[in-house]
């Protein structure tokens, strides 16, 4: 009963986060909000599923890659928020 709760508060934690990042992304229009807002809807996506699948299901392994690629998508938009021009 306690693995569920965190997992549902996990899951509502990463969905209202990724609504934050969505709001300053149509203020802004920045790529950096857009990139952090997928990739916790994926975090929250994710964690839902885990939670619904047994644990010796064979589709956690995909799981696992849509969380590394969530992990990949935040690296990138850090990158691209702190490169420099190629004009100046």
């Amino acid at each position: 009963m306690t693995v569920e709760f965190l997992a549902g508060a996990s899951v509502l934690a990463s969905a209202a986060i990724a609504l934050f990042f969505l709001r300053f992304w149509r203020q802004t229009g920045d790529r950096f909000f857009a990139l952090f807002a997928i990739a916790f809807f994926i975090f929250a996506l994710n964690r839902t599923a885990l939670t619904v699948l047994d644990d010796e299901s064979e589709g956690r392994t995909l799981l696992y890659l849509a969380r590394a690629g969530a992990f990949v998508l935040i690296l990138l938009a850090i990158v691209d928020k702190n490169r420099v021009p190629a004009h100046r």
